[in-house]
């Protein structure tokens, strides 16, 4: 006897799924979708030895193969991501519903009236590099804003996630929302295929490395939401505290190195430097982080010689290059050059230089007095953030559940005609708000 194969689904069908799938889930109460992203949370909950032991299969095939320490560390889960993450699906159950909310209502004329109301994107492809709590915090996004989401992990963490799915997929089916909505491809060839599926897919969100991000940005038709470059600055302004700024310093550039919200860059204004540079490096070099500066810099510490290259890298590594300025103007001339409009910062008690720094920054975070750390959608409230974009267009910087959604404009009359409104005898419109 032949025991034939079960084909498998193509892509294209698992789009059509995945379609089908978000259709039901976009009229769906708002209580259905928040009790889904609890029975989520319970599950991963339950299932947390077993994620684990996954993730940790992911680290031993990646230390085997000598990764990059930055993308080891973005790989490594552990019970404390773990828990954060299952916190993040609970924060995101708790934050307003983003569907179905009337941003104009207004009487065009007598019985004929306009509403702009939000509704769910469609489809969203997720491409992301290790991260394995990126697929829960993207996927409790997605369905509390009721989008069906294709998820493609790199293959370094092809455990953690199939594990992660598993479980969520298992989730759902106890609840009113279709398993469907939640899909997760495995191959580095789907990739391909997902950019050109733009007939099913609505928007792609890339999360990964500066060359990744650029060519899904430069391999499909499909509206892309992300960022190349996390070139992120400090800028250490002559009215600068200097407990402070060696606090925040050592926060923005040490407290996860691999992140894309780590600072590249010191920047120094000269009146300051000399006193300064020394305490910042011993503070610094105390963290292991290795320095690279300018000629004026390393008159004043040890550093190892910095170039244009430098200006132009994200180390997301223990690494901080480092230039003396002269000026307020000429550290943001600079951060407009070579910053990637991810986050930058100033550290002044000058109220009028740190206006002067947010208002002529172009990034899309501009902090005064804090770390760029904060550069991120948990702290910012959203629950969670699916990434960040760095496009001058909206959504800009951590994107949660309101870069989600889009909006249709419905309008309901009365057997009204445009002719009415045309001609030498036109009717007014009244345009009345509500």
């Amino acid at each position: 006897m032949v025991i034939s194969e079960i084909a498998l689904p193509s892509l294209i069908e698992i789009a059509q799924q995945t379609r089908v799938a978000a259709g039901k889930l976009a009229v769906l109460s708002t209580e259905a979708r928040n009790n889904a992203l609890e029975a989520i949370a319970k599950a991963l909950e339950a299932s947390k030895l077993e994620i684990l032991a996954a993730n940790e299969a992911d680290l031993r095939v990646a230390e085997a193969d000598n990764i990059a320490p930055a993308l080891y560390a973005r790989l490594k889960l552990g019970e404390s991501k773990l828990q954060a993450a299952i916190a993040g699906v609970r924060d995101v159950a708790k934050l307003d519903d983003p569907v179905g909310v009337n941003q104009i209502h207004r009487e065009l004329d007598e019985g004929l009236i306009l509403k702009r109301v939000t509704c769910p994107l469609g489809v969203l492809g997720i491409i992301f590099e290790a991260r394995p709590e990126a697929l829960i915090q993207i996927t409790s996004l997605a369905i509390k804003s009721g989008n069906g989401v294709i998820l493609k992990g790199g293959r370094e963490a092809i455990n953690s996630c199939q594990v992660l799915t598993k479980v969520i997929r298992r989730a759902l089916d106890s609840t009113e929302i279709d398993s469907d909505v939640v899909q997760l491809l495995t191959t580095r060839e789907e990739i391909k295929q997902l950019l050109e599926l733009d007939q099913y897919v609505d928007l792609i969100i890339p999360r990964g490395s500066n060359s990744f991000v650029r060519y899904v940005q430069d391999h499909t038709r499909i509206p892309v939401l992300g960022h190349a470059d996390g070139i992120c600055h400090l800028y250490l302004d002559s009215a600068a505290e200097i407990n402070k700024a060696i606090n925040i310093t050592v926060d923005a550039k040490t407290h996860y190195p691999a992140a894309c919200n780590a600072i590249e860059t010191l920047l120094v204004h000269q009146d300051i430097a000399e006193e300064f540079l020394p305490q910042i490096a011993t503070a610094l070099e105390a963290e292991g982080v290795q320095l690279r500066g300018d000629e004026a810099t390393r008159k004043i510490i040890n550093a190892t010689p910095a170039n244009e290259h430098d200006w132009k890298t994200e180390y997301s590594d223990l690494i901080l290059a480092i230039k003396i300025v002269d000026s307020l103007e000429t550290a943001i001339a600079h951060i407009n050059q070579y910053g990637s409009k991810h986050t930058d910062g100033i550290i002044t008690e000058d109220r009028q230089a740190a206006v002067m720094f947010q208002d002529r920054v172009d990034a899309a975070g501009v902090y005064h007095n804090c770390s760029t750390r904060f550069a991120d959608g948990f702290r910012y409230g959203f629950g969670a953030e699916v990434g960040i974009s760095t496009q001058q267009m909206p959504p800009r910087g951590p994107v949660g559940l309101e870069g989600l959604v889009t909006y249709k404009y419905k309008v309901t009359g009365n057997g009204h005609i445009a002719a009415t409104y045309t001609g030498s005898d036109a009717k007014p419109f009244t345009h009345i708000d509500y």
